[in-house]
């Protein structure tokens, strides 16, 4: 069977990054090809071989030193991709992005990335980062600049407060992506 889809799976750093490794996993099963990119702090919260494993892609952090694949990694990824999938995007990520701020892999990838494909974002943070005025500017630029932003879920969080932030269920995510790549 032939992939369905190139999916460029950006990592920030959120407690929430163990949905996307499941997220990868059905995306995966699904149909998809789906390469990963972790922002060097999501890769403290969990390694990049668990996106290898349960995706047979390679999942990459830096593009410089040992592990590096290419002369031009984010510009590869970005141009590959026929959808950028931000999932979880932590304030930070989401304030390097709306400022067009390149110093990683996950950021120089998506900027290189053409400006026509579709490009998601999932929020997942504490309720009161999410609701800190500066956030919610950032993830208003980039809706204007034409980013999907999905909206996170209310519920119980990983630091013991409850309400909106939760990154959605996997499954969810899935039938979401599904939607943004119909013509």
């Amino acid at each position: 069977m032939e992939p369905m889809a190139k999916l460029l799976l950006c990592c920030g750093a959120s407690v929430a990054i163990y949905k996307a490794c499941d997220l990868a996993s059905k995306l995966t099963q699904a149909g998809h090809t789906v390469k990963t990119v972790m922002t060097p702090a999501a890769a403290e919260l969990i390694s990049p071989q668990l996106f290898e494993a349960v995706t047979g892609q390679s999942a990459s952090v830096s593009e410089f030193g040992p592990a590096r694949r290419g002369a031009m990694d984010h510009i590869q990824l970005g141009q590959w991709a026929d959808l950028i999938l931000v999932a979880p995007a932590s304030a930070d990520l989401i304030g390097r992005l709306a400022h067009g701020l390149a110093g990683d892999l996950v950021t120089t990838a998506i900027l290189a990335c053409p400006k026509e494909r579709p490009r998601v974002l999932c929020p997942a943070m504490n309720p009161g980062m999410l609701a800190q005025p500066s956030v919610q500017r950032n993830l208003k630029q980039l809706g204007s600049d034409g980013w999907t932003v999905v909206q996170p879920e209310a519920g119980h969080m990983a630091c013991g407060d409850d309400g909106l932030g939760r990154l959605p269920e996997p499954a969810t995510l899935v039938l979401r992506v599904a939607e943004f790549l119909r013509p």
